[in-house]
This record gives C-alpha cells, structure tokens and sequence, in this order.
C-alpha cells in the first residue's frame, strides 16, 4: 500500500480517482476518508466486489479528496461530482436526478409537504437535499399521523377566494376518516391552518426538540414492553431527525471551490512527504514576532486549515520576558509565543496543530523546541528562511531548498507572510496607542491569545 494513504485525513468527504491522463475514472464518499480509501487497496477485498475493483486499481494514478462539514454533504458533494465528470466506474448517479428536497408550499393559502427534486421560483420554500430520502419519508408520514403537523395530504389546488368543489370533499377518504384538518371542509380556519404551516416549517428548520423528547420516549416505552421491532421504529425516526439535522452546506462547493481545495490538498501531501510526516499537515499555526528596538514587543499566529485561513483561530501575545534595553530578541519572543501557545493546547486538546511553521531560521527552530520541553508537549515544526526560503526540519543539519513555485513552498510562503503581516499590524497598533498615551495610567495587558479581529 502507498504510504502516502495514511496521510488521508479521517474525516467525511469525498475522494476522486484520476487516470494517468487526470481523466475521473470514479468518485466515491466516505465518512472516513482515509479508512475508506485504504480499504480499495486491501487484499481481502480484491476479488470479494466482482470485476469493477480489479478492473480499476490497476487504472488508479492519483487520488484527490475534499473534505465536507459531515457526511450528508458528502453524499451531496459526490452525487454533484458524478453528474459534472461522469466517471466510467460509477454505475449511479450519472443521470439528471438530484436527491430531493422538501418543497413546504408557503405560497398557498392551505399549504402542503411534498416531495420535489429541484428548487422552484416563488414564495415556496425548500428544505434539504436530503440523500437518504426514504428515512425523511418515513418520518414526515410519523409527524402527519401523530397529528404533530397534519396538512392536508392531497394535491387539489384551492384558495380562500376560490373554494374546492365540494364534490371533491364529499369523495375524499382522508376528510371522512378525519385524518385530515379539511380546511377545504371549512373544518380548520385559516389562521389556525397557517399556525400547523408555520410548525411544520420550524420543525424543518431544525426546531427538533419537542418532537425528539416524545419519540424517545415512545421508544423507551416499546423497548421496556419488549416490543423491540416497533422500539425499532422509532430509533430509525431519531436517525431521520440526525440526518435533517446535519445542516448541507455544499452549495459552497462550487467548481472553482473544488479545485482549490483538490489544489490544497495535493500541496498539503507533498508538504507532508518533504519534511517526513506522517499525517497530513490539515491543521498548521504560524508564528512570528514583531517589535521596535525592543518596544511594544508582541508575538503572533495564524491558523490554516486544508491551506486556507481560520481567522478564528489567530492568536495575538504581548511579550511579557524580559528584552534587552536596546534591542528585542527574537529567541526569547519566539520561545514565549509559542510557550504559550502549547499551554493553551494543553488545556484544549482539541485545538492542537498538525504541523507548526516557525518565521525564520535555526535560532527559531530551537527557541521552540525549548518551549516544547518547558511545556511538556511536542508538535512537528518546519521554519522557513526568509534569506533564502530554505525549509528547515529539526535534526537536520541543511535546510530544504525549493523551486520558486513549487507548492509547497508557495503554500509555505503564503503563510509566512500572513503571520508576518499579522504580527506588525499588532505591533503598529500598539504602537501608535503607546504613541497617543501621554497621561501616565497603565494601559491594560491583552489576555494571553486574544482572538484574531
């Protein structure tokens, strides 16, 4: 197995896999892409799929992926993917259906819920895609015989100027069983009609609350009976409402998106393979520092996240070590930053990097690995020499030297330089407060990583 594999990284998404030629020869979904992916290369499963998987790995030159907010905008993502390259391979998907939406009729006086496979002009609003559709079926026909949103099931088309022809009242099933409100009937008034619209339209919204206590519930109830098929029931109704509740935001996929982010990733695993990691570096903080003669000295970094900026996640520090009288120190304000950096980490797990990039040289290169031992934590770390944009890798005597354009060294550079900026905007702004403030009171210290504004 190519070990470039493991770099994958484990979250949903979706994979592509190229010819020789780049030509789409299948696109695949995965809620776990790099586990997905190592599966098609495993012995056991060579032969256990029919003819389309020794078939197509011999034809496998690369393998791209984006990675999606869950695994429903995957399975959207995919299904886009298949229409637009139609990959030889993919024996679904290749035709002009879309997965459906929920189409909640708001612009009629009486509305309905149906089914509808594209989005219409009009007052009219839609919920969805929804890729498992029979799920969301299933549980919208619970909500309308419970009696939580009954609206009217049929498709005749009336209004309150133009009422429906009483013959077709008289002869429909659901108003002589009652399961309908039959506000055709005058039964339900129109604004207490609106009122069930305006609830089954909060429920699509995601206002699940009420509706997910009273079927967990039930479920309980069913199970403690032992009445296990229909607890069943209900169990795949709070799988429906976790489907609806993943929200899709593939919409901001679009073509040029995707490519960059095929871009990102092929720069991430080459960057990865250069300086011998064994992870995809998804997640990289920057530092760098920024002062004046030793003044308003500040540390700074910034987040990446699959190449692009998390501007949530920048970090700003005011250095607190001592400096000398007539100049800073570039070691000690880089130890600091990224000593507290790792502290932070420490409290958070959840926000440690895969890769750390250090503005500079050696001397950096060494500054942090010292805060690493202080904190008691390590995290991979590369510096790029702005000299000569060398890439340095602890333990490693020569720096990495690139072609300008390589992208890597792009990616690199284009990080290097948004911490860099970020830095001496700090130190400008506090700067030009120092320059301002001549009345003698002690200006407040930011707290340690203060978020990016």
């Amino acid at each position: 197995m190519d070990p470039r594999i493991e770099l994958l990284p484990k979250k949903p998404g979706v994979y592509i896999m190229r010819a020789r030629e780049g030509t789409v020869i299948y696109v695949g979904k995965a809620k776990n892409l790099a586990d997905r992916v190592k599966q098609y290369f495993q012995d056991s499963n060579l032969y256990s799929r029919g003819w389309k998987l020794p078939s197509l790995l011999p034809l496998i030159w690369k393998i791209d992926y984006v990675t999606t907010a869950s695994e429903r905008d995957a399975l959207v993502l995919e299904d886009k993917l298949i229409k637009k390259y139609q990959p030889f391979f993919n024996s679904l998907g290749k035709d002009d259906k879309h997965y459906p939406y929920l189409k909640l009729s708001l612009g009629e006086d009486f509305p309905r819920l149906s089914i509808a496979r594209k989005k219409g002009p009009g007052p009219d609003v839609y919920f969805g895609p929804y890729p498992k559709s029979s799920m969301v079926r299933s549980l919208m026909r619970f909500l309308w015989k419970s009696k939580y949103a009954p609206l009217r099931p049929c498709k005749w088309n009336f209004s309150r100027p133009k009422p429906l022809d009483p013959r077709h009242i008289h002869t429909c099933l659901y108003y002589h069983t009652g399961q309908c409100p039959a506000p055709c009937a005058g039964k339900i008034s129109y604004e207490d009609y609106r009122q069930i619209a305006r609830r089954m339209e909060l429920f699509l919204e995601g206002d699940f609350q009420e509706i997910t206590q009273k079927i967990t519930q039930q479920m309980k109830e069913y199970s403690a009976q032992m009445q296990y098929e229909k607890a069943a029931v209900y169990r795949n109704f709070l799988q429906a409402l976790d489907h609806m509740r993943e929200r899709v935001i593939v919409g901001k996929y679009e073509d040029e998106k995707i490519t960059q982010a095929i871009a990102n990733s092929d720069k991430l695993k080459r960057l990865a393979h250069l300086v011998g990691l064994t992870r995809l570096p998804a997640h990289i903080e920057a530092f760098d520092n920024s002062h004046l003669f030793g003044r308003e000295a500040v540390g700074c970094m910034v987040c990446y996240i699959n190449g692009e900026k998390n501007h949530e996640h920048y970090r700003r520090f005011k250095i607190r070590s001592p400096l000398p009288s007539k100049g800073g120190s570039d070691f000690a304000m880089m130890q600091e930053s990224v000593f507290r950096r790792l502290r932070q980490i420490k409290r958070d797990p959840a926000q440690k990097p895969d890769l750390i990039l250090l503005d500079g040289g050696k001397a950096q290169i060494t500054a942090a690995l010292n805060a690493c031992d202080k904190a008691g934590l390590y995290i991979p770390m590369i510096s790029l020499a702005e000299t000569h944009e060398g890439i340095y890798v602890p333990g490693q005597e020569e720096s990495i030297k690139l072609p300008l354009g390589d992208p890597a060294l792009n990616l690199l550079m284009e990080i290097r330089d948004e911490v860099h900026r970020y830095a001496v905007t700090y130190h400008r702004k506090l700067r030009d407060k120092a320059a301002l403030s001549n009345d003698g009171h002690v200006r407040p210290t930011p707290k340690d990583g203060d978020s990016f504004q």
